[in-house]
């Protein structure tokens, strides 16, 4: 027994010093609770301050400028990434004035055939029943950035310079120029002719025209038709 009674003693000891160690931390996390709520929101409100969401404030009049009718055959769209790189100041002292950014645009290219445009000479027929039509050349619609996208990846300004408020602006607009440059040299106006063709050519078989003849433009019915479509070929007569 004189041997248990020190270990004992020992034992009491550690377990009292545990319990105390509980209080004081316990005491100091309800303490510093209310100071580190108070960090966590002063923090947002610097935050917002810093940052802040913006407000949109639509104004309740609007003004309607134009309305025209239309008669538009979008055939084909095309989604393209185009990276710009604009700049300004960047000379000797492009580390103080100067100004540059990467812009990320994600554009939309839209090109179709304007069926608006199509008089009654364009139109005709012959005695087998085939109709002959003469589409004006095809054409770029749309060509726009899709601002949810398109995003500025990075901006370097110089020292002494906040930064050129128009260079985003102006790199938006070259980025659209690019989009529609990509665009028809990837040849988006052979095949939206191609497409438009295709499409007019199964509504008109569809409304019972023996066949569909494609002549160039302006050609009228006094000279030679071209081919039908190569995009589709010609139906077998419905049985």
């Amino acid at each position: 027994m004189r041997r248990i009674g020190p270990w004992i003693g020992v034992l009491v000891l550690i377990l009292v010093v545990a319990f105390a160690a509980y209080l004081v931390t316990t005491t100091v996390r309800q303490a510093t609770q209310p100071v580190a709520a108070l960090s966590a929101g002063l923090g947002t409100q610097i935050a917002e301050i810093l940052h802040p969401t913006p407000t949109i404030l639509p104004d309740p009049v609007t003004i309607v400028r134009e309305v025209r009718s239309l008669a538009r055959l979008e055939t084909i769209q095309y989604t393209v990434e185009k990276v710009i790189t604009a700049e300004t100041g960047q000379g000797p002292f492009g580390f103080l004035f100067g100004d540059r950014l990467l812009l990320v645009a994600h554009g939309v290219v839209i090109a179709g055939v304007d069926l608006g445009r199509v008089e009654p000479a364009d139109v005709w027929f012959d005695e087998a029943g085939r109709v002959y039509l003469s589409l004006p050349a095809p054409e770029i619609f749309v060509a726009t950035l899709d601002n949810n996208q398109s995003y500025v990846y990075d901006r370097d300004t110089g020292l002494l310079t906040s930064g050129d408020v128009n260079l985003e602006a102006a790199a938006r607009r070259a980025a659209e120029e690019e989009i529609r440059q990509a665009a028809l040299r990837d040849g988006i106006l052979d095949q939206a002719r191609l497409n438009a063709e295709s499409v007019l050519y199964r509504l008109l078989r569809s409304l019972g025209f023996g066949d569909v003849i494609f002549a160039p433009a302006g050609a009228g019915p006094a000279l030679p038709p071209t081919s039908t479509p190569t995009a589709l070929p010609t139906p077998a007569p419905a049985g």
